[in-house]
């Protein structure tokens, strides 16, 4: 009796999770030796035959898991009829603990027999509960692999072995591999609540005081409150849909939509990327003309924000050349203390502003021309939905991450409206892009924040860029393009990162003109169907199962569909106009 289709669906996508860390060129069907190397000696030039993977160290081990892997290469109606089958054990295992397909899965049966003399159940195991899901644990960024590349997972052990042999060198080397290990989640409650609290502030907090300009101030809460609710359904959704296929989120468009859907989900994050870049060089440049206006004594020449875009420069383009994303953490920390230092002394300054002064006169309640820009900045804010996934992978309890991102969601919806409501009730109509320059320029304090808030989004910005520069790497050289054997890879690498930083630089001159709308652009045409668009239709296609709860999906997918269209259209005519 053949799976159904779900069931064949869940089978096939762990068998291309299985090929993809399996090593090159071997199978799980039987190759007699002789006829390898008679095919290797008549045509040396010929692409060497598979080998049996019964060749390899514990072959009779991991046979198994060759088998799994094979189901990958197969059609879909051969995979459902003809699989080839795996060894089932004949002892009865209760059904409560673990199912009958995860029994047939390599070490289901020991893992089973463990829980039983443990008393534990399949829902405390702390990480993952089949070797399958194990290696999907990682799905990094958007589901591609880009914590390192190939240049420094493989540098060591090729170092080893190019080394001179000694009495306790392996007479057999470690097998090569473009893949980073796999590290088991390990991350507490605790530290994945900072980590996703980080994920979601980042420049675009400074947007909203201006977007609250936009909107006026009832409108703008209203609208942040709605996107925080829309967007935490879409984390659920996504999150459903991460339970059944596993993977990260270009893994889930190619299970469920096909190799195109997971084209269209890493298209609009590297979009995404792009121009959350874009926005924090400009801002970047804006606060530092502020800062060298406000510090150099005298009347100078005023410098231009073009050249200020040009000077940074010197500083990315190195850090973009970074492979290991891991490298600039120390850098990423430092931006974080910056700028939680900036929001407390926004709070403080519009806080006790407010109480002597009261709400600044030109305070509107909605701002009937511009509040389309509004919906726009406040997508644009919410930045953290391509590391929802990977927080939710490094947890050594990931059963508990939905509650800590609502938990997490809830603050940092409180955060965002209470700095954009606050500026804006602050400084009225006059409330700017940047909105640290609103501040008194002669304070030393406020000075040394517009700085430091401008040097944390320096260093911060590679780590925004590593993952479009690797997506965009993969796709043109491949995943097992390697620097380390040709230098003229590695150079043609680097061209490709110089380039792209070049270009966010010139689009950034673009730009500049207009901050408030090019931030809204970004968010309704990039963002929005990250957030509300794909979640929705991953999910009406991939889980969804009753009448009602598809209409949902069509509905979210039309609305935001809708909001995208018109949002990005009306903030271009209104950017034309002026």
């Amino acid at each position: 009796m053949s799976d159904s289709p779900s069931e064949h669906e869940r089978t096939q996508a762990e068998a291309d999770v299985v090929s993809r860390h399996l090593p090159e060129g071997y199978t799980a069907e039987h190759v007699a030796a002789t006829d390898n190397a008679r095919s290797s000696d008549d045509d040396p030039t010929s692409p060497p035959e598979p080998q049996d993977s019964l060749r390899l160290q514990g072959g009779d081990i991991h046979r198994e898991i060759f088998k799994i892997g094979a189901r990958s290469k197969l059609g879909q109606r051969s995979a459902t009829f003809a699989a080839p089958t795996i060894r089932r054990s004949s002892t009865f295992l209760p059904k409560n603990h673990v199912p009958a397909s995860e029994q047939r899965a390599p070490g289901g049966f020991r893992r089973q027999f463990m829980q039983q003399q443990n008393g534990l159940s399949a829902a405390s195991n702390p990480v993952t509960r089949t070797f399958v899901s194990f290696l999907a644990l990682y799905g990094d960024f958007a589901g591609e692999d880009l914590a390192e590349s190939v240049d420094e997972s493989v540098a060591a052990t090729e170092d080893e072995e190019d080394a001179p042999p000694t009495e306790t060198r392996p007479l057999l080397g470690r097998r090569k591999s473009t893949r980073r290990p796999i590290k088991s989640g390990d991350a507490g409650t605790t530290k994945s609540f900072f980590t996703l609290l980080k994920a979601f502030i980042g420049t675009g907090i400074m947007f909203l005081p201006k977007a609250f300009n936009n909107g006026g101030i009832l409108f703008s809460s209203i609208t942040l409150i709605t996107v925080s609710l829309l967007s935490c359904l879409s984390f659920h959704l996504l999150l459903l849909c991460r339970k059944r296929y596993g993977g990260g989120y270009g893994e889930l468009g190619s299970a469920i939509g096909g190799p195109k859907l997971r084209m269209l989900v890493l298209g609009s994050i590297t979009l995404s990327q792009i121009g959350f870049v874009c926005s924090g060089i400009i801002f970047i440049a804006e606060n530092l003309r502020s800062f060298l206006n406000a510090v150099t004594p005298g009347p100078t020449m005023p410098v231009s924000t073009v050249v200020l875009i040009a000077i940074q420069l010197v500083v990315l383009i190195p850090l973009a050349l970074i492979r290991d994303i891991s490298r600039l953490g120390p850098a990423a920390l430092l931006a974080d203390i910056f700028i939680f230092i900036g929001l407390f002394y926004i709070w403080y300054y519009d806080i006790s502003t407010i109480a002597s002064h009261g709400l600044h006169p030109t305070v509107k309640l909605f701002n009937p021309n511009d509040f389309t820009l509004t919906i726009g900045s406040a997508i644009f804010t919410y930045e953290g939905i391509g590391l929802i996934l990977p927080i939710q992978s490094s947890m050594a309890e990931p059963s508990k991450f939905p509650r800590l991102l609502y938990i997490v969601m809830v603050i940092i919806t409180v955060i965002f409206t209470s700095v954009g409501a606050l500026c804006y009730a602050t400084f009225g109509d006059k409330t700017r892009v940047e909105i640290i320059t609103n501040y008194p320029q002669t304070s030393k304090l406020v000075n040394a924040i517009q700085f430091l808030y401008s040097i944390a989004i320096l260093v911060g910005t590679p780590v925004q860029l590593f993952p479009a520069t690797r997506i965009i790497e993969t796709k043109i050289f491949g995943e097992r393009a390697s620097g380390k054997r040709s230098s003229a890879m590695k150079w043609k690498k680097n061209a490709l990162r110089t380039a792209l930083t070049v270009l966010c630089a010139l689009i950034s001159i673009f730009g500049a003109s207009d901050l408030d709308k090019f931030v809204a652009l970004i968010g309704a045409f990039a963002c929005v169907p990250l957030v509300y668009i794909y979640p929705a239709f991953l999910h009406l296609k991939g889980v969804a199962k009753s009448p009602l709860v598809k209409a949902g999906d069509i509905v979210l997918c039309v609305v935001g569909t809708g909001a995208m269209v018109y949002s990005t259209a009306v903030t271009i005519s209104t950017w034309v106009r002026q």
